[in-house]
């Protein structure tokens, strides 16, 4: 680290403001971020939410977020945080499979002995 060089633990702070939590209601790693079609200016945004756009116009992982921007998930989520209050993004919960698919399977089921 050289003298000019704040340290990782300066610029995480600075990213953040000073926040450890995101603000609104949490999300865990498995949680769906998916870019909406909201209104900004690109160069308005820091580096990392305009990372976060791009890598989300997919649907995509928290986890996979945080490790794309090679930042702990605490940071990862309050800048999360901040574009889901902006209306840049949103964070889902991901919806369960199987239930979808034993649901199916069930129904074809029922089907099934009602032909016979």
């Amino acid at each position: 680290m050289t003298g000019d060089d704040p340290g990782p633990l300066i610029r995480l702070f600075g990213l953040t403001g000073g926040r450890a939590r995101p603000q609104g209601e949490m999300f865990d790693l498995v949680a769906i971020v998916t870019t909406v079609g909201g209104s900004y200016e690109p160069a308005d945004l820091i580096p990392e939410h305009r990372a976060v756009l791009w890598l989300c116009r997919r649907p995509t992982p928290v986890a996979d977020v945080a490790a794309h921007l090679k930042l702990p998930i605490n940071i990862t989520r309050v800048i999360l945080g901040d574009l889901r209050r902006e209306g840049l993004v949103t964070i889902e919960r991901p919806r369960p499979v199987a239930q979808t698919i034993d649901e199916r399977i069930y129904r074809e089921v029922l089907h099934g002995l009602r032909s016979l």
